[in-house]
Formats: structure tokens, C-alpha cells, sequence
């Protein structure tokens, strides 16, 4: 099992649990550290200050000491610490090659002294399609959906970041997609592709065939 992590980013979820956003880069070490204990069958302590009692977790996971973690990171100071932690980032689908480039060699400058690099997962939207007419329809659709989350005000990406679609996801025949992902390979040494398939305006058939060429690609 790989486990996913991450500190959230939306004001609206800290507001609602009322916790304080420059705090969560700690809150993040803490909850890490305390999962790990857990993992390795330490007891811990839960419940309120006070009446705090150790517990143990069971059964423990088959992965030891404990499964493979992969840290969202969108931020210099996230990446800082992904890299410090030595544990392989997660970017947005939305960044583009050029700032995931540029991520990368930050995480990589945090590493701890020594340390080999950790995997490279790579989020990317991918869509196969021979038709050029779906293919054009599909990556139309994309950049719109991705220019509405830019003007929605997210930190991820800039607008002006979206205009060459090739530059955040794949979308073509089976040997344009190839190349485009070997791109990644060639760039920032990807190990990993984390393929998002579901594409707006493109109807159920179109994905399932895009997600089965995907699959026949590196069969």
C-alpha cells in the first residue's frame, strides 16, 4: 500500500476545526511521528490532557515499519520539508513541467546529506484517442476546466501557466502520449505516473478506451 499525506491548504478547513494555518507544518511532524510509533506497535497516548491512556494498534501493518508515504507539496516550505523528511513529494496534476522542474531541484536540495534520491510519482491528466477530432474536443475542455480553477484563485497554478496544454497533461494518440510522458522521465526522472483519467467532455466509452490503451502502452 502506498499512503498518501498531506497538510491541506484550503482556509475553509482549518477555519472549520478551528486550527490555526501556521501551524500545520508542525501539526504535520507531530501526526507523522505519532503514526509511526503506532505502526511499530508502540503504545501511545490518546484522549483529552489528563486523562490521557497508552494504546496499542492492531493488527499491525504488513508493510514494516510501516507503508510507503508519498507527501503532497505544492509550496517551497512543503517541499523543504518532504525533502528533510526524506520522502518523495506529490505535486498538483495542474503544474506545469517547468515548475515541477523546479520543485524537484528543491526537494532534492533538502535531502538529508547522503541520502539517495527518493521515487519520483508524477500526477498527470492522460488521454489517449487516435481521433484527432476527440482529442482536440477533450483538451479543449481541460484547459477551460483548468482556467476556471486558476481564476477561482488557486495558489497552484497561474493562468497565464496554462495556455500550452502539453505542458500540464497528455493528451494525444498512443505514441504522442508515450513521448509526453517520456518527457517526464527525460526531465525530472519520473519513476511513477498517477494517471487522471477522468476528463470533462469526454463520455464514459471514450475514457474506458483511453484508460485500456494507457494499460496496453506499458503492458
Amino acid at each position: 500500500m502506498i499512503l498518501g499525506l498531506g497538510r491541506g491548504f484550503r482556509p475553509a478547513l482549518f477555519a472549520a476545526f478551528g486550527v490555526d494555518p501556521r501551524t500545520k507544518r508542525q501539526r504535520f511532524l507531530e501526526s507523522l511521528d505519532l503514526m509511526k510509533r503506532a505502526w511499530v506497535g508502540e503504545a501511545i497516548e490518546v484522549g483529552e490532557p489528563g486523562t490521557r491512556q497508552p494504546v496499542r494498534i492492531a493488527p499491525l501493518p504488513v508493510q514494516q515499519p510501516h507503508p510507503e508515504l508519498w507527501v503532497a507539496a505544492f509550496g517551497p516550505l512543503a517541499l523543504k520539508q518532504a525533502g528533510e523528511l526524506g520522502l518523495p513529494y506529490l505535486s498538483s496534476p495542474l503544474e506545469t513541467i517547468g515548475r515541477l522542474t523546479r520543485n524537484h531541484e528543491l526537494h532534492r536540495e533538502a535531502l538529508p546529506q547522503g541520502m539517495p534520491r527518493p521515487i519520483v510519482p508524477v500526477m498527470r491528466t492522460v488521454f489517449i484517442s487516435e481521433d484527432r477530432g476527440t482529442c482536440e474536443r477533450v483538451s479543449a475542455a481541460l484547459t477551460a476546466q483548468a482556467l476556471r480553477m486558476a481564476r477561482a484563485g488557486t495558489r497552484l497554478v497561474q493562468e497565464e501557466e496554462l495556455a500550452d496544454i502539453e505542458n500540464w497533461a497528455v493528451v494525444g494518440g498512443p505514441d504522442e502520449v508515450r513521448a509526453g510522458l517520456d518527457r517526464y522521465r527525460e526531465r525530472i526522472g519520473m519513476t511513477h505516473v498517477i494517471a487522471r483519467c477522468g476528463v470533462p467532455d469526454a463520455a464514459p466509452r471514450e475514457v474506458e478506451e483511453s484508460i485500456r490503451a494507457l494499460a496496453e502502452l506499458y503492458r
